[in-house]
């Protein structure tokens, strides 16, 4: 079989680091690599949707935005920003049927008149507003509320900060465990297994097949949902060593404008744990890699080949860049 030189040897047992990661949706995936994106979701008919299109990276077309602490903020934003797109698109494909009774509420009537063409762009800058201002809200400023709240002025500042720190993992895991057991979330969560399956037989240089894909493990030491956990981690280390101020607004303020640092810091760790195998990143990456007990589950067959399908087609632009792995069965049989 040719060799992935996209791909860079992270262990004795052969595994690679591929430039291509993904997300999971609706009944679908979106896998993203630096050249292209590929969207795949299964419609109500079982049949596969599949959109494309080439892409530059913000960090990629701007120099000074790839530098090292300014990355992870961009790319933060970035990744939302395409991810919240490609959940529109995947909510609307894999909606039911639409009903011949059904009339628009009077509400998407006035923002179709209002907007036209440019209705789902607004909804999904507001929808994205929101979801920041909500995760901003409930796991950075809400445990800094509390802990002023329940800490006294002049207890020790570490008291302060342990306490805050507690207060925000229990929040963070809490409202993990929870949405883990809805319904239309542990489907999501199934896709988001799939995804990477598909990346880890990908790696591992496999034919990607069904059967292949499913003996992998659906946890993934680049797993960006564990960046969240890596952030909250941060987060505690770096607010430890700021000081209390007696105004909780200046408190909060402080810590609004240090998100672009924790980001900034949690994305080099998640880069350096995830492209280095040895003992020390084994550990560092541990806690990433139990929270996906909550964020992936096992899927069924049809999602591993929603997940191949859109990885496959994601590649597509990486040929144009450097030669990619044949990984058809021909290919695999002539290697032997």
């Amino acid at each position: 079989m040719s060799k992935n030189k996209k791909c860079k040897n992270i262990g004795t047992d052969g595994a690679k680091i591929c430039s291509v990661g993904g997300q999971a949706l609706m009944e679908g995936i979106m896998m993203l690599g630096p050249h292209g994106m590929a969207q795949v979701v299964r419609d109500p008919k079982g049949e596969l949707v599949i959109k494309q299109s080439e892409i530059t990276l913000l960090t990629k077309r701007y120099k000074i935005l790839g530098l090292p602490l300014i990355r992870g903020s961009v790319t933060l934003v970035d990744s939302m920003r395409r991810g919240m797109k490609a959940l529109f698109d995947s909510a609307e494909i894999a909606a039911t049927e639409e009903d011949p009774d059904y009339k628009p509420s009077k509400f998407d009537s006035w923002v179709e008149r209002k907007l036209g063409d440019k209705a789902m762009s607004v909804l999904m800058t507001i929808s994205m507003i929101i979801a920041v201002a909500f995760s901003v809200g409930l796991f950075m400023l809400l445990p800094n509320l509390v802990a002023s709240l329940c800490i006294p002025a002049s207890a020790p500042r570490i008291l302060y900060n342990l306490c805050e720190g507690i207060i925000r993992m229990a929040i963070f895991m809490g409202y993990m465990i929870i949405i883990a057991n809805m319904k239309d979330i542990r489907r999501v969560y199934m896709y988001h297994g799939a995804e990477h399956k598909t990346i880890h037989c990908f790696e591992h240089e496999d034919e990607l097949t069904v059967e292949n894909v499913r003996k992998y493990s659906k946890h993934h030491p680049r797993c960006g949902t564990a960046f969240l956990f890596v952030v909250m981690i941060i987060s505690i280390l770096i607010y430890s060593i700021i000081p209390r101020f007696p105004n909780i607004l200046i408190n909060i303020g402080i810590r609004i404008l240090l998100l672009p640092v924790i980001a900034g810091v949690s994305y080099e760790f998640n880069r350096f744990a995830g492209s280095h195998n040895n003992t020390l990143t084994k550990i560092l990456r541990a806690p990433g890699m139990a929270m996906q007990h909550f964020t992936t589950k096992e899927p069924d067959d049809d999602m591993i080949e929603v997940a191949i399908v859109a990885l496959k087609e994601a590649l597509k632009f990486e040929e144009k860049y450097e030669k990619m792995p044949d990984y058809s069965a021909a290919a695999c049989e002539n290697s032997q």
